[in-house]
């Protein structure tokens, strides 16, 4: 189990990233590509991606960024670096300025149980073409297995992010931090992450605590072991919310959809729950029933235009891309 100790200073210093973090998703992505998941958005996604990369030609260099991101169990901090916060080209600058001590050491604990390519003594001695070199793969990587998805990724981030506020502005920080059940558990200034693979204490001491909402984090929450670092805790996200995002389904089978949807009450429910919407606050914004504001948004939620989210008594509803753009003029 891992706990992180807050301070009252700190809960005011905790925020949620602005965006999806493209650092974090490329190095947990490289984490689920080995692996099998039955999560259909991601299967399709693997089968893709790993026909992708046997076409490529550098085959060492994919090889040692995998190895830097193994599927279970440790991986190196610093190829998540703190500025990936403000972009990809800040995270990669970031990266090729890493410290060599921290290259030694963060490849040192790697390596115990496990062989590294030849290419990573380079790395962990700090040169500068390793590390220029390893950038530049990270940076082909993503265009080739993130690119693509790039927009599903964000708009499942978005989504999560108007749930998170939401309960900001319900319960404050204390709310934004009890909404990250079932993966944390908030209570007595202590968040608690039960499936944690090791037993740790992360003390914040008052810098606050970054939430990084990720498509590709599997279910178990993911933070920094240095405790030095800026603390970082980066959680999944509903995948569902990014379906869509390119307009898919605004034709076929998602047109026939839509035509049965047409109409002013749902109409209606579709522009209130813009930036995020309760089925108690349908109703009474609307003046129908609440019954009638659950089946709304249940006919709403089957057709791929709104996510929703139960929080003890309450469920939240939010819009996907695709119930975005249509209120789109």
């Amino acid at each position: 189990m891992l706990k992180i100790h807050f301070s009252g200073e700190d809960i005011l210093r905790t925020r949620v990233a602005p965006a999806a973090d493209p650092v974090w998703e490329v190095v947990l992505s490289l984490h689920l590509l080995p692996g099998r998941s039955r999560d259909p958005l991601l299967a399709g996604w693997r089968r893709e991606v790993m026909r992708d990369l046997r076409r490529q030609e550098d085959v060492d260099s994919l090889r040692l960024l995998f190895a830097l991101s193994p599927p279970r169990g440790y991986f190196p901090d610093f190829l998540t670096p703190y500025e990936s916060v403000d972009g990809f080209e800040a995270g990669m600058e970031a990266l090729r300025r890493t410290p060599v001590e921290l290259l030694h050491r963060d490849l040192t604990l790697l390596a115990d149980g496990r062989r590294l390519p030849a290419a990573a003594s380079a790395l962990a001695r700090g040169e500068p073409a390793a590390l220029a070199h390893l950038t530049t793969t990270i940076g082909r990587y993503r265009e080739l297995a993130l690119g693509p998805y790039w927009a599903g990724v964000q708009a499942a981030v978005e989504a999560d992010r108007a749930r998170r506020a939401r309960a900001v502005l319900d319960d404050g920080i204390q709310g934004l931090l009890t909404s990250l059940r079932p993966g944390a558990r908030w209570e007595s200034g202590v968040l608690e992450i039960p499936n944690y693979p090791r037993s740790r204490e992360l003390h914040l001491q008052g810098r606050g605590l970054l939430l990084v909402p990720s498509f590709f984090c599997a279910n178990t929450p993911v933070a920094l072991l240095d405790p030095k670092l800026p603390p970082v805790l980066v959680y999944p996200v509903d995948r569902l919310g990014g379906l869509a995002s390119d307009g898919a389904g605004a034709s076929g089978a998602g047109r026939e959809a839509l035509s049965a949807l047409l109409g002013r009450t749902r109409a209606a429910v579709l522009a209130t729950t813009e930036d995020g919407c309760s089925t108690g606050e349908l109703a009474r914004r609307l003046r129908i029933s609440p019954a009638a504001a659950s089946q709304h948004a249940t006919v709403l939620r089957n057709a791929g235009l709104l996510v929703s989210h139960r929080d003890r008594n309450t469920v939240l509803h939010t819009l996907t891309p695709l119930g975005r753009a249509i209120l789109t003029p």
